[in-house]
């Protein structure tokens, strides 16, 4: 098997991802970082969002394996201080590969530019840098609501316990197949009025968030998991649950809801 090691630059991340190499090289792993079959993450949740967008050109020969070295994460099976466990267990375990939803998003320009196309393992954002958000927000081509906040979330169900929940988003479980819209400090009065809640989408459906009523100059900071853009001259945005998917190697996982219970209650 070809395995590829990405990990932080934090001082126990580099000493185990060292140790980590040791380990694979004598248990006959082949270490390719160009080319893996098997991508194993050193750090914490923002790592292996890393990891991902670095192959996600090649998702369907690829499976990711997080190895955390901090508090605890939801795309990590592993500990930094199992990890003579963990190679034993790739190679006398059989590995059962889970699949959750990827997002699909699409930036459309005006004036001819090309539009860019993107994928998100946790969450896409849309906001104004300076100024309230103004969107039409369609679903599957009908018009929804106009939305007039600081603005707009659309999240896997893998992200949903992240940025989501913090602006009140509900937590989805990973193998459900949709994506949630959230909405980011809506105005709600006798002049603008927005649904207000967090609304949960099928694969057959999707989000077209129109700003073809906002000048050509206006800066938009949209995010695609950790990665900021500043853009004008956008049109619209469509979101919807991508083709692709992400695929974890589990020789062993965690029960999602025990991952939410030590995250965010801890001891019951």
């Amino acid at each position: 098997m070809r395995v590829a090691i990405i990990h932080n630059k934090k001082a126990l991340s580099l000493e185990v991802a060292a140790k980590l190499r040791e380990l694979l090289q004598k248990a006959h792993y082949q270490l390719d970082q160009d080319d893996p079959e098997l991508v194993i993450s050193v750090g914490g949740d923002g790592t292996l969002l890393s990891a991902f967008h670095l192959y996600n050109h090649k998702l369907d020969q690829v499976r990711f394996l997080g190895v955390h070295t901090g508090h605890l994460g939801f795309y990590t099976d592993w500990r930094d201080y199992e990890l003579d466990e963990l190679v034993d267990s790739l190679c006398t375990q059989e590995e059962k590969a889970i699949s959750y939803p990827l997002l699909d998003v699409t930036i459309h320009y005006r004036n001819g530019k090309p539009s860019q196309h993107f994928l998100a393992l946790n969450e896409s954002t849309i906001r104004r840098s300076t100024q309230t958000l103004e969107a039409d927000v369609y679903i599957k081509d009908e018009l929804f609501e106009k939305f007039r906040g600081d603005g707009l979330s659309v999240a896997t169900p893998t992200g949903s316990t992240a940025y989501n929940k913090s602006i009140g988003g509900a937590v989805l479980h990973p193998r459900i197949n949709a994506m949630q819209l959230t909405e980011i400090a809506s105005l709600n009065n006798r002049v603008f009025r927005t649904l207000g809640s967090p609304i949960v989408l099928s694969p057959t459906e999707w989000v077209e968030l129109d700003l073809a009523a906002i000048n050509d100059e206006t800066h938009y900071t949209i995010t695609i998991d950790q990665l900021a853009l500043e853009r004008t001259q956008v049109k619209c945005i469509v979101y919807k649950i991508a083709k692709e998917r992400i695929h974890f190697a589990s020789y062993r996982h965690t029960h999602f809801w025990r991952r939410v219970r030590d995250s965010f209650i801890g001891e019951v």
